[in-house]
């Protein structure tokens, strides 16, 4: 079959009741774009019926996929509908899809010049719905790190909404090591080694009081993570040349 043009991969941890107004959602919208598209919903260690539920519905969207890890972690599910994806253009949402759907012609030709497109709740012309002073708080300290330790000219890294080119999103995902929440992070770092232009792009965000993060337990991980992003960067395994070596090697 022909590739597509957008790919949209959706990674689904225990989302069996909101995938069927997501998934309306994005195919309402394709219906009206003219450009032919294949959304992938990624299952990742649900204790639901995420899958099965996802299954169900591709008998009514017949250009949805549904890929099934049995670890959870965000990232691995990311990674494999990326690496799996076969459109030109790829793009993964969360599946709250709390930037609306209306946005997503802004990742894409003929509205992006870039190599990498990532949502930001924190640029000019940003806007936050109903979110908690507190996870505002806590968000904006983590960035902080982030910009101090790997990535200090991008504002807003964990917004869940990121768009590449096919042949980019495969350089990048192959290398990727993390699997939790801190794996935009990662990629974004090796992008800014590989010397893709990466764009905020602001956008209308709305909290979600049902969002997977637990501020304290996962911002900890996501400490780890951004020291271990920098101790495989001093070894080097995000140098293309370094990183095909290790894989080698294990």
């Amino acid at each position: 079959m022909p590739s597509p043009f957008l790919s949209i991969i959706i990674p689904a941890y225990n989302e069996a009741n909101r995938l069927p107004q997501t998934l309306k959602q994005v195919f309402d919208f394709l219906k009206n774009e003219d450009y032919s598209a294949e959304v992938i919903v990624v299952e990742n260690g649900s204790s639901d019926n995420t899958y099965e539920f996802a299954q169900s519905l591709k008998s009514k969207y017949p250009n949805l996929r549904v890929l099934r890890n049995n670890i959870a972690g965000k990232g691995k599910a990311v990674k494999r509908g990326m690496l799996e994806a076969r459109g030109e253009y790829r793009i993964f949402c969360d599946a709250d899809f709390s930037m609306p759907v209306t946005e997503i012609p802004r990742f894409i030709p003929p509205q992006l010049d870039s190599d990498i497109a990532i949502a930001s709740r924190e640029v000019k012309g940003a806007i936050r719905y109903d979110e908690p002073e507190f996870r505002h708080f806590t968000g904006r300290v983590f960035n902080l790190l982030i910009r101090i330790l790997a990535l200090p000219k991008l504002h807003d890294t964990q917004c869940g909404f990121k768009g590449f080119r096919a042949d980019i999103a495969e350089d990048l995902f192959k290398h990727q090591s993390i699997e939790g929440w801190a794996f935009d992070v990662e990629i974004l770092y090796i992008a800014k080694l590989r010397g893709y232009k990466v764009i905020e792009l602001p956008i209308p965000w709305y909290y979600n009081a049902e969002s997977k993060i637990s501020v304290l337990r996962d911002s900890w991980h996501m400490f780890i993570d951004l020291l271990k992003i920098r101790k495989n960067a001093r070894k080097g395994l995000y140098n293309r040349q370094d990183a095909e070596k290790s894989k080698k090697k294990n």
